[in-house]
């Protein structure tokens, strides 16, 4: 006689003690039921090999055949528990263990995450950054995500991780339109994440790194005095000073900028230049003990 699959059990059956252990920080946030469905979505998550949907978890665990399969899939979208106040405890543990003392290095990043249909109202229509080059425009449809990763280095992996503690939908321009909103750029939402990640961190010194996407002096400008922001910038990026004091018989509106300033490329052809040099001392953490 086969054994036939007992779809009545409860969702927590079979969840290892140690992964109990190990989100316990996060149990006060959500209901008994959310709960059990978080248990069996994160087991499943680890187990599966391929894309890590809630069919596959459902299927890596075993319950593909579970009546009450709709309460995993509403744990996402309908479930009452805040993802923001979650981020904020996952960046306390994560500081506290790996990053105690010293500046916090937080990395900045957006990823398309190629999604297609009716229903993905926040979709649109982006770059390819991996399928794109030079000579070459790709483009992909999907969700625009922001996403800030702790860059510490990992004493058992013997390396320099990105651990991701806060993501944010940045939702296109024509989804904003339809909602009759203001539709914020991506630096918009990095200024707002930026702000967030530094009052949940007070008095630590906290040092953002990105690429070209967020050099722009408004989200510079953001900053709080304990945080740094280094990007690239562009050889041929147009460089103003700052705008001229204004006295009382100054006419017309403020000034957003001053005069321009040479471009980075000619500064670098030009050999009057003066340069000063700077040692950059680089500290080996890899080796510290006890995470």
């Amino acid at each position: 006689m086969s054994e036939q699959h007992d779809c009545s059990r409860e969702p927590g059956d079979a969840v290892p003690h140690i992964l109990r252990k190990w989100l316990s920080p996060f149990r006060f946030w959500f209901t008994a039921p959310s709960w059990e469905h978080l248990l069996v979505l994160v087991m499943g998550a680890l187990l599966s090999p391929g894309k890590r949907t809630v069919t596959a978890c459902l299927r890596i665990t075993g319950r593909a055949e579970v009546s009450n399969f709709a309460a995993y899939h509403q744990l996402l979208n309908r479930a009452r528990w805040n993802p923001r106040t979650l981020a904020a405890r996952l960046l306390s543990i994560i500081v506290a263990r790996l990053v105690p003392e010293g500046p916090v290095v937080i990395g900045m990043d957006d990823t398309i995450e190629r999604r297609w249909g009716q229903r993905i109202a926040a979709r649109g229509i982006y770059r390819d950054p991996v399928r794109s080059s030079h000579g070459h425009f790709v483009k992909a449809s999907g969700l625009r995500w922001l996403s800030f990763m702790v860059l510490s280095p990992v004493p058992w992996a013997k390396c320099i991780k990105a651990l991701p503690v806060l993501t944010i939908l940045c939702p296109s321009e024509r989804h904003d339109q339809k909602k009759g909103r203001k539709h914020k750029l991506l630096t918009d939402w990095a200024r707002q994440g930026v702000l967030q990640l530094c009052r949940w961190l007070p008095g630590r010194e906290i040092i953002f790194v990105g690429d070209s996407s967020f050099a722009v002096h408004t989200l510079a400008a953001a900053l709080p005095d304990t945080a740094t922001l280094i990007t690239r910038l562009r050889l041929d990026a147009s460089l103003f000073a700052p705008p001229d004091q204004r006295h009382e018989h100054t006419l017309g509106r403020p000034a957003q900028k001053g005069r321009p300033l040479p471009k980075l490329k000619t500064l670098l052809k030009d050999a009057k230049t003066e340069w000063q040099h700077r040692r950059i001392v680089l500290v080996r953490q890899a080796n510290r003990q006890n995470p």
